[in-house]
């Protein structure tokens, strides 16, 4: 059999920009749906085996790019064919294609034989055409929306970017969809065809799918060409309108990526700052009958007395410094060669255990109050009076805990013999000396700020409560070193007060039943205390709103629910801190 006369359909642009769309088409339909069904397991699954959410996005974001610029070429040559080559417009929708649709219905019906002849293209390719050059429109402008939030809600309302999101998302997979459905089952499945692979459609191709342009040009009526020196005239003016619009299309595509940073970028960054873990080596033990080794290690000075962090001071400090064949070696070895004061006891005996006493000379210890706060430097390094020695430039607080240590807060005998005692009161005597020791110590936060990590970006801005005077200067982590967390339980309440005078007028017996009772009771308090707790705490925010970081620009701008007349001057910044995510 001869081989079938063949018919130019695609020119080799033509592929090239059809290779371009499809690649950049699919790899955003493989990167979008995972983060529009992000939750799901099989989303999830792809995310992770893609390297991640950033990168899925970044991957996303470059196809985008690569889709955008096809456009804008196919933008550019589709002028030059219509206003320079001056060629049919044969993708423009008419009244025939309605009527050839209407056909084609009757024909896989049966209700007729003979199938509809059809131009260039059909009424199907002219749907699939224009239904792209719709999603490109309306992806390109949620996709901006998106991509830039904040300058977004500048200038249009917030309620819009959530809509976009919703609308940007539908689009995707109505496109997805057809592009599986329509788009490969007739190309690929039902008729598979080689034009985009070598631009050519066999005879018996053309019969089938274009009869009607099949018929036109076996008669001679091709689309006519201009005379060349018409077509150089008007390039002469095509040409530089087309490369000006060309650039300033590419220049709006580099701001339409780069106008906006991401959100993330806004929030403070976490402290690095890890305490070290230096763990206890057990104590060699002495074989029967092994020499007995002396220690000459340079003594300990008294002032070390209980002290067992020495890396953290002598690896980093100019001196005292670790010498050069010390490297590796742990807080254990220091302590096992260097003994206090001097004195180091023999093999297989045990060392008498050091005195709590202050040492004349030795560092200044913490206050009482200074309990449980781990950021000394942050405090005394901002701070005037007590301000960090010139010679202690470069320590840690680590190095701070190790040589200041705590006041020694045990009670005294007669309060230990008082907290002995059975209570009478309904009040123990622990509660109470906690009550006493942190007498003068800084104000404990309210229980609803429980998890609030931005303590000054409030503090400074709102009235009330106000930052004191000379707290000038300070961080974040200074607030939360000072001011603990309150507990969200009153240390006494008219119940528990009633409880006590009936517990001191009742009989012994009954004073038995009473404390079984007062059990019973004080485990119910500690559930209904964590209910109680969050009690006036701010409203979480809705699940839907997880990685939201815009709150300002959506709510003062929304009717409902509208920001309080006192949150005036507030950043996102604060609005995270205090409305969590459920």
């Amino acid at each position: 059999m001869s081989e079938q006369k063949q018919y130019l359909r695609f020119s080799v642009a033509q592929r090239i920009e059809h290779w371009a769309q499809m690649i950049s088409f699919t790899v955003l339909g493989a990167t979008g749906l995972p983060q529009k069904f992000a939750g799901e397991h099989w989303a999830e699954e792809v995310i992770r085996y893609m390297g991640g959410i950033e990168t899925v996005r970044n991957i996303h974001h470059f196809a985008a790019i690569i889709m955008s610029v096809a456009c804008i070429y196919h933008a550019i040559a589709l002028a030059y064919k219509v206003l320079v080559l001056r060629v049919r417009w044969t993708m423009f929708p008419r009244l025939d294609d309605l009527l050839d649709a209407l056909d084609q219905i009757r024909y896989n019906m049966g209700l007729t034989k003979e199938l509809p002849k059809f131009d260039r293209f059909s009424f199907g390719e002219k749907f699939e055409y224009w239904a792209f050059v719709w999603g490109a429109v309306v992806m390109g402008a949620t996709g901006f929306m998106m991509w830039n939030p904040i300058n977004t809600a500048r200038f249009l309302p917030g309620d819009l970017i959530p809509a976009a999101k919703a609308a940007h998302g539908g689009e995707a997979l109505l496109a997805v969809l057809a592009i599986i459905i329509w788009h490969f089952y007739n190309v690929h499945i039902k008729t598979f065809s080689k034009a985009m692979f070598n631009g050519k459609l066999t005879e018996h191709e053309m019969v089938h799918e274009h009869g009607l342009e099949l018929e036109r040009l076996n008669a001679g009526r091709g689309d006519p060409r201009p005379a060349p020196e018409v077509i150089r005239n008007r390039e002469r003016w095509f040409i530089p309108t087309a490369s000006i619009l060309s650039v300033g299309l590419l220049v709006g595509l580099y701001f339409f990526t780069s106008y906006e940073q991401t959100a993330i970028t806004t929030l403070p960054k976490r402290s690095t700052q890890i305490q070290v873990y230096a763990p206890v080596t057990p104590t060699p033990t002495v074989r029967a009958g092994a020499p007995t080794v002396s220690i000459t290690a340079k003594p300990l000075p008294a002032t070390h007395d209980g002290r067992t962090q020495c890396n953290t001071c002598h690896a980093n400090n100019v001196g005292p410094k670790n010498p050069v064949d010390h490297a590796g070696r742990t807080d254990a070895t220091c302590t096992a060669c260097h003994k206090l004061g001097g004195t180091a006891p023999v093999a297989g005996t045990t060392p008498a255990a050091t005195s709590a006493t202050p040492v004349p000379g030795a560092p200044k210890r913490q206050p009482a109050d200074h309990v449980g706060r781990p950021t000394c430097l942050a405090c005394h390094q901002a701070l005037p009076k007590p301000a960090l020695p010139a010679d202690h430039a470069g320590r840690a607080d680590a190095t701070c805990a190790a040589c200041h240590p705590l006041v020694n807060v045990a009670p005294s005998t007669s309060a230990t013999a008082v907290a002995t005692k059975a209570p009478t009161t309904g009040t123990t005597s622990s509660a109470a000396s906690s009550a006493a020791s942190s007498a003068g110590a800084p104000k404990s936060q309210p229980a609803d700020h429980a998890g609030r990590a931005i303590c000054v970006a409030c503090h400074q801005a709102l009235p009330k409560p106000a930052m004191p005077a000379d707290h000038a200067g300070r961080t974040d982590a200074t607030c939360a070193a000072c001011h603990p967390l309150g507990s969200a339980a009153s240390p006494s309440s008219p119940a528990s007060s009633a409880a006590s005078k009936a517990s001191a007028a009742s009989s012994s017996s009954a004073s038995s039943a009473a404390s079984k009772a007062s059990a019973a009771s004080s485990a119910s308090s500690a559930a209904a205390s964590s209910v109680a707790s969050s009690a006036g705490a701010p409203k979480p925010q809705p699940a839907d709103h997880m990685g939201r970081a815009i709150c300002v620009a959506c709510h003062q701008a929304l009717p409902k629910p509208v920001m309080p007349a006192d949150h005036a001057g507030r950043a996102d910044a604060m609005c995270i801190a205090c409305h969590k995510s459920p």
